[in-house]
């Protein structure tokens, strides 16, 4: 029941990014988006990685995750503002 629930949680949040439209027609906004669920993605492989392997390498893929989301989130929101501007 843990289990499901942990793999779950990011489940809902990596669907939610993928079936958020994007506001624009940029190829950077597209590029970001694509990056933006990357990292979505990437944060459901590590909580298989939590489970699954002896080391510590789900560190890396969270790491990585949280560094592309973290980019995207701030980066989306500029380049919409500049379309519309």
């Amino acid at each position: 029941m843990l289990l499901t629930y942990i793999l779950s949680e990011p489940d809902f949040f990596a669907l939610a990014q993928v079936n958020t439209p994007v506001k624009g027609k940029g190829k950077t906004l597209k590029r970001l988006r694509v990056q933006q669920i990357f990292g979505a993605l990437a944060l459901i492989l590590t909580g298989a990685f939590m489970f699954t392997t002896r080391g510590n390498e789900w560190i890396a893929c969270l790491t990585i995750a949280a560094i592309l989301e973290l980019y995207t989130a701030f980066r989306i929101p500029q380049e919409e503002e500049k379309e519309r501007a």
